[in-house]
């Protein structure tokens, strides 16, 4: 398994011991961004809250951050007006915008002012930056064009840049939320499990601690832990890889944060002065979950593609982290569909939750407080008004034929029961008749997991990843994130 660079705060949060049949006016599932910063919200306004999660503060998503809390974010302007009018594209910005102050705000001192840039190197990148330029002047970006020295980089590049961005350690801002959500009356339960969610005869959360009921229950979990609505088709599941690294030598860090044009999605970002000592890091290799064919490869390439391109030394940490984006490249949030407006959530950040989880605290929050439509602010109003356009449906159709043909590839490559026993570290998906098992060995130990679609095997993470719905599961079956709420069963061999 892989490991975030991002330490664990010293300063340990409160949490209680959850007690079965617990009422509040708020359960929100998920201690990352979205949900400590809805959390807060919420509690500082008076209403009673709790937070549950099944593992400990800001350890999903969030712990897989690299820490670019930026509104310029990469290409993502450029392609949101490509298929948007100018007003969705604005009140995006403003939205990420008013979710950005709000961190600052919280983080305080804990958060690097820095510069981010959008970068391309060679004429063949000039289109996408001058879409990248003009979809942020248009949207009102006080952005300019920079031919920069300080990348790092061994060969030149043309940049756009937008200045006073921020940098932050993603864990240690999550612990700050925590305390202040606690603080502020919020109760937080750690390492707890969630089954189950309904909402008739009210909202309801099934835990492996016992039962907690609310006025209302929040879904801040990467993407909804139900099919209601069938957000896992609405959006895709994506991986991508990061990768810390010393400096070499007496190189200094590049200042800036840098996100380069191209489906790559590569980025690098020196740690926040926060973190404690020197390191830059480097993400890349953005893929839908469960379509490639090793994830080692992957991060191997990223690896290769920065000590080619950067001065960095010795490698400190690499991890992977998911994320979701909607067909119509817009977040999702607000009232889930047959939650009789007792079930919310947010989900489709495509990776730049930092500033987009914030916003949609502030858009579920007034929604909860009942904060009337024309005292909501004008974002939130344009946000709220969902636009449908051909391209969305392209996307979606699209997507939709690229998950069964993979599931139609790997059915076909599945190997006819009994399978040999994988080696050590390994994974095979074997069938019989329309069914198949993944079975995996896994520290000496190889177990067989009851799939209801096929599988890949995560060679790094050591895990089955779906490519169906971007869910994934340990070798013994335990969900580990993504849209299934319940694991998967084993047979034993």
């Amino acid at each position: 398994m892989t490991s975030s660079l991002w330490h664990t705060d010293s300063a340990s949060v409160e949490t209680a011991p959850l007690k079965d049949d617990g009422r509040h006016d708020v359960v929100i599932v998920g201690a990352g961004i979205t949900g400590l910063s809805t959390a807060v919200m919420l509690a500082e306004a008076g209403v009673d809250v709790a937070v549950v999660d099944a593992g400990d503060v800001g350890q999903g998503a969030t712990g897989a951050s690299v820490g670019m809390a930026s509104v310029l974010q990469g290409s993502t302007l450029a392609a949101l007006r490509a298929h948007h009018p100018a007003t969705l594209v604005r009140a995006y910005v403003e939205a990420n915008r008013a979710g950005q102050e709000w961190l600052a705000e919280k983080a305080g001192a804990d958060a690097d002012r820095r510069t981010s840039f959008t970068f391309g190197r060679g004429l063949a990148t000039d289109v996408a930056l001058d879409a990248v330029r003009d979809a942020a002047r248009e949207a009102g970006l006080a952005i300019r064009e920079d031919s920069p020295s300080d990348f790092g980089g061994r060969t030149p590049v043309r940049a756009v840049a937008l200045d006073d961005q921020l940098a932050l350690d993603p864990v240690r801002l999550a612990h700050t939320l925590a305390r202040a959500a606690v603080a502020a009356g919020a109760t937080l339960h750690t390492g707890v499990r969630v089954s189950d969610v309904s909402v008739l005869p009210e909202g309801r959360v099934d835990t492996d601690h016992g039962t907690l009921f609310g006025d209302t229950v929040v879904l801040a979990t990467g993407t909804p832990i139900t099919r209601r609505g069938l957000y896992d088709l609405k959006t895709r599941a994506l991986r991508s890889w990061a990768i810390a690294f010393e400096m070499d030598a007496d190189a200094e860090t590049p200042g800036g944060m840098w996100s380069e044009v191209g489906a790559e999605g590569r980025s690098i970002v020196a740690a926040p002065s926060s973190f404690g000592r020197a390191a830059l890091i480097v993400t890349g290799a953005r893929h839908p979950v469960g379509s490639a064919s090793s994830e080692v490869a992957l991060a191997e390439a990223l690896a290769a593609w920065a000590r080619r391109t950067l001065p960095v030394g010795a490698e400190l940490a690499r991890w992977s982290g998911q994320d979701y984006q909607s067909h119509n490249l817009v977040p999702f949030v607000g009232g889930m569909p047959r939650g009789l407006g007792r079930l919310r959530f947010t989900t489709g950040y495509a990776g730049w939750g930092l500033t987009n989880a914030p916003a949609a605290a502030m858009r579920l929050s007034d929604e909860i407080r009942g904060v009337s439509w024309r005292d909501r602010p004008r974002w939130m109003r344009t946000m709220g008004t969902r636009m449908t356009v051909p391209a969305d449906l392209g996307r979606g159709i699209g997507e939709a034929g690229r998950r069964a043909s993979v599931v139609a590839a790997a059915f076909a490559d599945a190997t006819p029961a009994p399978v040999k026993r994988p080696a050590e570290g390994a994974g095979a998906v074997s069938r019989q008749g329309l069914r198949t098992a993944a079975v995996s060995t896994v520290d000496g130990q190889t177990r067989a997991i009851v799939a209801p679609a096929p599988l890949t095997w995560n060679d790094a993470e050591r895990s089955w990843d779906s490519p169906v719905d971007g869910s994934r599961y340990a070798p013994d079956g335990t969900r580990l994130e993504g849209a299934a709420s319940a694991d998967l069963g084993v047979r034993g061999r």
